[in-house]
């Protein structure tokens, strides 16, 4: 299979999709790598590299579109993309497409094979695409949280974990899985006091278990979060729910019982945001106030620290890339139910569900997509539309 590479164009993206060790993989499985010239360049890596590593350098986006059967991101087309992606080809890469109905109209009417890293489920449940770039973002997270809330940068100017005789600050991590993990970890290690909020019982028995002290994990209710907010200098919206909009715990109003220059940072703005009052940012203009609370609500955080992000995100999305190349989307769908799971758009038909619940679209099935295998004696199913 021939395997594109692009170069990201959204705003502030250094992150790159594969690195050349990837390409090597890739090509060692007998596949054709494209890569975009100066695709790595934003996390470290020369177009020299990826040559030595086996790819094929071409100079514009429109070419990879062209020439590969796959084409690989890290984050979801841009609109000036859409007039460049083929019928059937594949696209994996982060979509988030509960969050944009301009992008999954999009790509429904190109007709191509829309994989998700983010829906791409394990056996034990996780979200094996979804987690690298969680465990960065919950960490920066922390950092960011840490920053902001200093005078100069329009926070209440209090240090995090406080020194003998003042105070540590008080961070809300709202949601406890990996994000809120991992955010909560590093501001505990900071010396903050830390409020993590789960609705699961299970994990926050686990959570007292593992987590520092200074941690105290607690049920996530809207009465418990109206409390705490209002105790809060820093709250992190670590919400995920799979493939579908991030559900609105902190309102408005809520934001008017709040300290003035408290922070928000909402790691959840991928998929719609936590807060009510959330809006996507950039690192070039990364927060904003309302009601006298800063928002940080930058869409790519990990996009800031590119060459641990990269290298992150190629550890986990090359054995599915691989196979997805090895086998081709409809039959890795019949042997894989976990890379099944990320198809979300495919032959003009939403393939899943959060998706299609988020817009009122119709949901297909991916099996109702595939043609029969080669060999099972079944007769084709009629052409999709």
């Amino acid at each position: 299979m021939i395997v594109g590479v692009l170069r990201e164009i959204k705003a502030e993206e250094n992150r790159v999709c594969m690195t050349p060790a990837g390409v090597e993989v890739m090509s060692s499985n007998g596949h054709k790598v494209l890569v975009e010239s100066a695709a790595g360049v934003g996390s470290g890596f020369s177009d020299q590299a990826y040559l030595e590593a086996g790819a094929e350098i071409v100079a514009t986006p429109a070419e990879i579109y062209r020439r590969a059967e796959m084409v690989m991101h890290v984050k979801e087309p841009q609109p000036s993309e859409y007039g460049m992606i083929r019928e059937g080809q594949i696209l994996f890469t982060y979509f988030h497409f509960a969050a944009s109905e301009e992008l999954t109209r999009a790509m429904l009417k190109t007709g191509s094979i829309d994989i998700a890293y983010e829906t791409i489920t394990a056996a034990n449940g996780s979200l094996p695409l979804l987690t690298p770039m969680s465990e960065v973002a919950g960490r920066m997270a922390a950092q960011q949280a840490a920053k902001y809330v200093e005078r100069a940068q329009g926070g209440r100017g209090i240090l995090l974990g406080g020194v003998p005789g003042v105070a540590p600050a008080t961070v809300l991590v709202i949601g406890g899985g990996v994000v809120g993990t991992h955010a909560a970890q590093m501001a505990c290690g900071l010396g903050a006091k830390v409020y993590l909020l789960d609705t699961n019982l299970e994990r926050l028995r686990h959570l007292s278990e593992i987590m520092p002290k200074n941690c105290f994990p607690m049920m996530s209710s809207p009465a418990a979060i109206r409390e705490l907010v209002q105790e809060a200098d820093v709250v992190i919206g670590a919400v995920l729910v799979h493939g579908a909009k991030a559900p609105r715990l902190v309102t408005r109003e809520m934001l008017t019982t709040m300290k003035q220059g408290a922070v928000l940072v909402d790691v959840a703005i991928d998929q719609g945001g936590c807060f009510e009052t959330s809006r996507p940012t950039t690192h070039g203009a990364p927060t904003y106030s309302v009601e006298g609370v800063l928002h940080y609500c930058v869409a790519n955080m990990p996009g800031a620290v590119p060459l641990t992000s990269t290298v992150a995100l190629t550890n986990a999305t090359l054995p599915y890339a691989v196979a997805i190349a090895n086998q081709g989307w409809q039959q890795v769908a019949r042997e894989n139910p976990h890379i099944k799971e990320g198809i979300n758009v495919a032959c003009g038909k939403v393939t899943y569900r959060g998706v299609a619940e988020a817009f009122g679209l119709e949901y297909t099935p991916v099996d109702e997509l595939l043609a029969p295998a080669p060999g099972s004696g079944k007769p084709l199913a009629a052409a999709p539309g």
